[in-house]
């Protein structure tokens, strides 16, 4: 269901996403303008508004703390989410923050880390990891667990082959970083507090069993339902999987 009042999403980013977004219904890419109409995108979007905060105030007073023996890092999140934290019915500043937040978390210095570049990590995947964050940022969870907001960047590893016209191998090993092992302990402290710039933590819909993989996920709200948010994903997940793959077609 889309609201009457949706309107056309622009952005203006500060690097041009790669061209093969063209291929996803709605989404349109010229130059560093990103342009998305919400009634071709959208699986649903029944709720367009979501909860920032900005950047430079993350960047500033939050990326930089550290937990104590009584203070955990979501708790820093949570209570710097608290203060700092608004609404915003702008898409575009969602994007152009979630652009930010991804751009920190994938950058390129963690190339030169051993493990990352046994798997032969490359400039070219963390793009991939950043640009498909950004899009995600769309998406939205209530905090009863259900999911409002659905695009096809939801599908992280399917969308993924058909933007970038990867092959299964390479989309299950960026699944595997999006879900897995990127977040080793430093990174996981990181992206946690990064995430605070968009109102909440990354929650992922993958399962433990092979068939459950690319499901994606979002950045969910602390204190949402995450048992209603797996069971309404499970429900219509293969869905829209199918209508991801449709878009290479």
């Amino acid at each position: 269901m889309l609201p009457e009042t949706a309107q056309s999403i622009v952005a203006d980013l500060p690097e041009p996403l790669h061209g093969g977004w063209n291929r996803i219904a709605g989404v349109t890419v010229q130059g560093r303008r990103t342009t998305i109409d919400p009634a071709e995108y959208f699986f649903r979007y029944e709720n367009p508004s979501w909860l920032v905060c900005d950047w430079n105030a993350v960047k500033s007073a939050l990326l930089d703390a550290h937990e104590t023996q009584d203070t955990t890092v979501e708790q820093l999140a949570l209570q710097f989410i608290k203060e700092h934290g608004r609404s915003t019915r702008d898409p575009a500043e969602v994007l152009t923050t979630a652009y930010a937040v991804y751009s920190y978390m994938f950058r390129e210095e963690y190339l030169k880390d051993p493990s990352l570049a046994a798997m032969g990590v490359t400039a070219r995947d963390l793009r991939v990891l950043t640009e498909m964050g950004t899009m995600m940022a769309l998406n939205r969870v209530e905090l009863d667990g259900s999911i409002s907001n659905v695009g096809p960047a939801w599908m992280f590893g399917e969308a993924a082959k058909v933007v970038y016209d990867l092959d299964t191998r390479e989309a299950e090993k960026l699944d595997e970083l999006y879900h897995g092992t990127w977040f080793n302990e430093p990174r996981r402290v990181e992206q946690i507090k990064a995430h605070a710039a968009l109102g909440g933590r990354l929650v992922h819909g993958c399962q433990s069993g092979v068939e459950q993989h690319m499901a994606g996920g979002c950045v969910a709200p602390y204190g949402a339902d995450i048992n209603e948010f797996r069971r309404e994903l499970g429900a219509f997940r293969d869905e829209w999987v199918e209508r991801v793959r449709a878009c290479g077609n």
